[in-house]
C-alpha cells in the first residue's frame, strides 16, 4: 500500500465516535480508581498499567476499524522514540543528583541557604530566582534540577512546605521558559505557527505578566506566613551535621555553576548535566573523601552512586532524609510511566481515534473568540492524552490552521494561546513527561504540588478570559495575507 506497511485489503476506516471515545473513557476511569485506591496512581504502577490497558483498547479500536497491529505497533514505537531525549535527560538527572550530594554541592547551598534565609521572602525569592535562571538558560527543566532542587533542599531543612516550595519553582521556572528566546517549546510555537520569535514572545506577555505577578502575590502571603513554620532548633542541628560531615568549601559550587554556564550557551542538556555530573565526582574524589569509604576503592563509592544514589549517614534523621537521592535507578519508576504514557498517545493517534475526537472540537465555532477558546482547551486536553508537550503544541497548531486563516485571524493568537495552555500546563499532569519529570526530580509528588502551581494555573484562566472578552484578539487586515505553504499567515 504505501509506507504506513499496512497489510489489509482494503482501506482502513474511521472509527465511530463511540469506539474513539472508549479507550479515553476506560484510561480516566482506571486512573480515577487507581488514585482513589493507592492515592497517587503513578508512583507505584497502577497508573502505567491504565496507561498500558487503554493503549491496547486503543490499539484495538484501530484494529477493528482496518489498521494491522503491526502497523499500530510501529506507531506506538514512534511515539516512544519521541520521548527518548527527555528520558535520558531523566537518568543523566538522577547520576547528577546522586553526585551533587555525595560531592557536596547540595549540601554546601542548604547550610549557606539556611544562615541566610528570610523566611518572610523565601517563597517569592524562589519564584523570582528560578525565573531568572530558566530565562537565561531557556530551561525549566535544568532549573528545577539545579536551583529547584537546592531550594527544596533548603525548604526541607528548615521546616518550610516543600511542596510550596515546588510550586515556587515551578512557577518561576516556567515563566522564565515560556519567555526565554533559548527556550525550546517557545521556539516551537512560534516556529509551528510562522510567527516571528519576539514577535510571539511580545504577544505572549499580555497573559504571562499578569499570571506571574498573581503568582507573586501568592507566594507572598505564603511567605508573609512562613516564620510560624520555622524551626531554628532543626536549622541549628541540620547545619551541624552539615559542618561535621562535610568538608566545604566555594570549590563545591563548581557542578552548578558549569552546568547552568552551559546551558546558557545553548549546549544540549544531557551534554549540561552530564558533564555537571562528572565534574562533582572529581571534585568528591578532592573534597569528601571520608565519604568514599564504603566500598573497596572510591571509584567504585562514585559508580555506586551514580547508579544508584546517594546515602547519607550523618546521623540526623532529618538531613539523612534530605540528602539520601539520585541516582539514575531513581528514575526507573519515572521512565516507565513515560513509556505507557507514550505508548498509549501512539496507538491514538494511529488507531485514528485522536482525530475522530478532533473533528469534533471544531463545531459550533464561528467566532474568533471561539476558535481560541478551542484552540487552548484542545492543548491541555492533547497534554493529557499524548502525555507530550510538544505534541501539545504542535497538534493543535495543524489542526486549526486552516481555521484560524479562514478567520482572519494572525497567527500569534494561535501561538500564544498553545503557550498559554500547552506549555505551562504540562507539568500539572503525572503522567505527562513534564510532570512525571519535576516529580522525580524535586522529590514531591504532582497530585501534592498541583494547587501551588499558581502560575500554571492561573495563565490558562487568563487566556480564557481574554478570548471571552475579545480582549488583545488580533485580526489580519483586509485583504488577506499572503500565505506560507503550512497555511499561515506570514508574519508582518
Amino acid at each position: 500500500m504505501t509506507e504506513t506497511n499496512q497489510t489489509e485489503n482494503s482501506e482502513p476506516q474511521t472509527p465511530s465516535t463511540a469506539l474513539a471515545l472508549m479507550p479515553l473513557l476506560a484510561l480516566v476511569t482506571m486512573l480515577g480508581g487507581a488514585i482513589y485506591m493507592f492515592g497517587d496512581g503513578t508512583t507505584g504502577g497502577p497508573g502505567q498499567i491504565a496507561l498500558m490497558i487503554a493503549g491496547v483498547l486503543a490499539g484495538l479500536v484501530g484494529v477493528i476499524n482496518g489498521h494491522s497491529w503491526l502497523y499500530l505497533e510501529k506507531g506506538a514505537a514512534q511515539a516512544i522514540e519521541r520521548a527518548l531525549p527527555a528520558i535520558f535527560i531523566l537518568l543523566m538527572v538522577g547520576t547528577l543528583i546522586g553526585l551533587w550530594m555525595l560531592a557536596g554541592t547540595i549540601p554546601y547551598i542548604i547550610y549557606y541557604g539556611l544562615q541566610l534565609l528570610i523566611p518572610e521572602i523565601f517563597y517569592v525569592a524562589a519564584v523570582l530566582l528560578s525565573a531568572i535562571i530558566a530565562i537565561s538558560i531557556g530551561s525549566s527543566w535544568t532549573t528545577a534540577g539545579t536551583v529547584g532542587l537546592s531550594l527544596i533542599g533548603i525548604a526541607g531543612a528548615s521546616g518550610l512546605s516543600i511542596e510550596i516550595t515546588a510550586g515556587a519553582v515551578i512557577s518561576g521556572a516556567y515563566f522564565g521558559d515560556k519567555l526565554s528566546p533559548l527556550s525550546d517549546t517557545t521556539n516551537l510555537a512560534a516556529a509551528v505557527t510562522a510567527t516571528e520569535l519576539f514577535e510571539h514572545i511580545r504577544f505572549l506577555l499580555w497573559t504571562t505578566l499578569p499570571a506571574i505577578a498573581i503568582a507573586l502575590v501568592v507566594f507572598g502571603y505564603f511567605s508573609a506566613t512562613a516564620a510560624t513554620d520555622i524551626d531554628e532548633s532543626r536549622i541549628q542541628s541540620i547545619s551541624t551535621a552539615i559542618a561535621e560531615n562535610y568538608n566545604l568549601s566555594l570549590p563545591l559550587l563548581m557542578p552548578l555553576i558549569v552546568t547552568l554556564g552551559l546551558a546558557a550557551f545553548r549546549k544540549p542538556a544531557f551534554t549540561s548535566l552530564m558533564i555537571g555530573a562528572m565534574i562533582a565526582a572529581m571534585i568528591a574524589l578532592v573534597a569528601q573523601p571520608q565519604l568514599l569509604t564504603g566500598h573497596a576503592n572510591a571509584l567504585a563509592t562514585i559508580w555506586q552512586v551514580a547508579a544508584n544514589g546517594f546515602t547519607s549517614n550523618t546521623g540526623n534523621a532529618v538531613l539523612d532524609d534530605l540528602l539520601s537521592r539520585g541516582g539514575m535507578s531513581s528514575m526507573l519508576n519515572t521512565v516507565w510511566l513515560i513509556i505507557a504514557a507514550m505508548f498509549f498517545g501512539g496507538m491514538m493517534e494511529k488507531s485514528g481515534a485522536l482525530s475522530v475526537l478532533v473533528r469534533y472540537l471544531l463545531v459550533g465555532v464561528d467566532t474568533g473568540s471561539a476558535l481560541m477558546r478551542r484552540a487552548g482547551m484542545t492543548s491541555l486536553a492533547a497534554n493529557m492524552i499524548t502525555s507530550d508537550q510538544y505534541l501539545a503544541i504542535a497538534l493543535p497548531a495543524r489542526m486549526y490552521a486552516d481555521k484560524f486563516q479562514e478567520m482572519n485571524l494572525k497567527s500569534k493568537n494561535l501561538s500564544r494561546v498553545l503557550e498559554d495552555f500547552g506549555t505551562v500546563t504540562s507539568v500539572l499532569i503525572p503522567w505527562n513527561t513534564c510532570g512525571a519529570f519535576m516529580a522525580a526530580t524535586l522529590g514531591v509528588a504532582t497530585g501534592d504540588y498541583l494547587l501551588f502551581c499558581v502560575f500554571n494555573l492561573v495563565s490558562p484562566i487568563i487566556s480564557y478570559l481574554y478570548a471571552v472578552f475579545n480582549f488583545k484578539v488580533e485580526y489580519l487586515p483586509e485583504p488577506g495575507p499572503e500565505l506560507t505553504p503550512e497555511g499561515f499567515a506570514r508574519p508582518a
